[in-house]
């Protein structure tokens, strides 16, 4: 991987370079770049496969508060990183809250958008309530509270037991070193770009787990319905929250096919 000062902080990326169509992808809280694995390995022999850590996951550190919006520059700054002019965002859950304010802030460099379990809205009340245990949870010290909550997270989040397997013990390895209270305050924070929707004129594809118990696919709908040119809304049957990885297939063909609509 290779590494950018982007907006004062140091960003880790991952480029597949070649001359295919850019597409950016970006994790979801809790993630990192290595979500995508099944995604590069199926398309980046067609398209230029360029992924990262965000602000306070994988290797980059967040380097003190910041806002989706944030994110958002900063996932301008890896294309920049990169010499790349415009390409398609993917984003999945937290990925699609910044994937969504960087079409609206640099409109000129987003060719298409993908939402992958996400939303425009802001959290109720109910959920921020809840997101907030989650956090008070993963950043204390009770050893039998962090495992039952990594758990259930890592379950509502990859809905397989392979792969909760898989990234408990990552959580696990990380907990020490964990910057939970800032990532925290920016999911917890974001504010609602509901109202914003219908100025995205690019175009934007929703992917969706049947049986997302995070984001209600109800959500990503209502974007879908919102911006100016939604080529379609794919339900994956019975996935969770992370239906790239729990389904890889079925998304990458979606994701194939949105790309040739824009190429």
């Amino acid at each position: 991987m290779a590494t950018a000062e982007i907006n004062g902080i140091t960003i880790r990326y991952e480029d597949s370079g070649g001359d295919g169509p850019a597409v950016l992808f970006s994790h979801g809280f809790m993630m990192d770049h290595t979500m995508f694995d099944q995604q590069v390995a199926a398309l980046s022999s067609d398209y230029r496969c360029i992924r990262w850590d965000e602000r306070g996951f994988g290797d980059t550190k967040a380097g003190g508060p910041f806002t989706y919006w944030d994110s958002a520059d900063d996932a301008i700054g890896v294309l920049d990183a990169c010499g790349v002019d415009k390409a398609v965002l993917v984003g999945m859950s937290q990925g699609g809250f910044l994937s969504l304010r960087a079409a609206l802030a640099h409109p000129d460099r987003v060719a298409g958008v993908v939402l992958i379990d996400s939303a425009a809205d802001a959290d109720d009340a109910e959920t921020l309530a809840g997101y907030e245990g989650m956090l008070a949870a993963l950043t204390g010290e009770d050893d039998a509270t962090w495992e039952a909550v990594a758990e259930g997270v890592a379950g509502l989040i990859l809905g397989t037991p392979e792969l909760i397997a898989d990234w408990v013990p990552k959580w696990r390895e990380r907990r020490g070193d964990s910057e939970l209270d800032i990532t925290g305050a920016a999911l917890l924070g974001r504010d609602d770009v509901t109202d914003r929707m219908g100025e995205i004129a690019c175009p934007l594809l929703v992917i969706h787990g049947g049986a997302d118990q995070a984001i209600a696919p109800e959500r990503s709908q209502a974007v879908a319905d919102a911006v100016q040119d939604c080529r379609g809304v794919v339900i994956v049957p019975d996935a969770a929250h992370a239906p790239n990885m729990s389904n890889p297939d079925l998304v990458n063909d979606a994701l194939r096919t949105f790309f040739q609509s824009i190429d």
